[in-house]
């Protein structure tokens, strides 16, 4: 017996936006055991944005992360950045698009650099494979080495950089074929507070001054609670959203407002957060009642 499917998106869901996530599906199958790392994931970025993804261990969010970047293929659903569909492109043109339309930063700064080589000269790798001619490539890792202020650090190997130098060259890696969508994954994990914070900035700047689109996995709240949307990814789904927004009050001081959002799936499904449902001890099922401008929960009374 086949099992009911969620209903159809309209035609324009996603239209404008530069990555699409609808009904994203990924099982991976190990032995007799079936993983389903993502069950249904919605996810729409706009071209410029710098998001922040967040989740527990498990929830899915490398696995994401993963297949937008074209290092994962996805099961099902729909996954597109840009004109490339992540499930139907061939090998080639997965290659082309990890070579031109996405960059990736990786958590451990071994897996982005390379020990025997120098900044500049990794920074030159991918527009080699490229083919960009000698005279591109230099100005680029040039351009690349001043606007991550990493300008010293253009003949030293990794050995001789700090971690947070080698960060700043590896998004420079990165970046270096001028991607349209830069993905990193806790870019700042093996790094103190400090140090983090000018990595964080770094991403900062490549997204307002190159407009390269920044999406960030990362466990740390100080890392997330920087960016004006913070989307939440629970058991394979995105569960809620944080948006940011900053106001000034009439005697001239700024604040941020931060707001809550569940995300509603096309099936009408909505992952209320566990300390809402604590608090009201809500369990196997729940009351609601249709008022004139909003709906109700209410515990079950039995």
């Amino acid at each position: 017996m086949s099992l009911p499917q969620p209903p159809e998106r309209a035609a324009e869901f996603g239209r404008d936006a530069l990555i699409v996530c609808d009904n994203l599906v990924r099982i991976y199958q190990t032995g007799s055991i079936e993983v389903q790392a993502l069950q249904g994931l919605d996810l729409l970025v706009g071209a410029g944005e710098m998001i922040a993804v967040v989740g527990a261990s498990g929830s899915g969010k490398s696995t994401l992360l993963s297949i937008l970047a074209g290092i994962d293929a996805p099961t099902a659903g729909r996954a597109r950045v840009g004109e490339a569909d992540l499930l139907t492109m061939s090998r080639r043109d997965r290659v082309r698009y990890r070579r031109h339309t996405v960059g990736f930063v990786r958590q451990q700064t071994a897996s982005n650099l390379i020990p025997y080589l120098t900044s500049r000269e990794v920074i030159e790798m991918p527009m080699v494979a490229a083919r960009r001619p000698a005279r591109a490539r230099r100005a680029r890792a040039d351009e690349l080495l001043a606007a991550l202020d990493v300008t010293d650090c253009a003949d030293r190997k990794p050995s001789q950089m700090s971690g947070g130098q080698q960060q700043r060259v590896a998004i420079a890696v990165a970046m270096a074929n001028e991607p349209r969508v830069l993905f990193a994954d806790e870019p700042t994990g093996e790094l103190d507070t400090a140090t983090s914070a000018g990595v964080f900035e770094a991403l900062r700047h490549v997204n307002r001054e190159f407009g390269v689109t920044v999406v960030v996995v990362t466990h740390d709240p100080e890392v997330s609670g920087q960016v004006e949307r913070t989307v939440a990814i629970r058991d394979g789904r995105t569960s809620s959203e944080v948006l940011r927004r900053t106001e000034t009050s009439s005697n001239g001081d700024t604040h941020v407002i931060a707001e809550e959002y569940a995300v509603m799936d096309r099936a009408g499904r909505v992952q209320i957060p566990r300390e809402y449902r604590e608090a009201l001890d809500l369990t196997r099922r729940v009351r609601l009642a249709l008022e004139a401008d909003h709906v109700t929960i209410h515990p079950d009374p039995s």
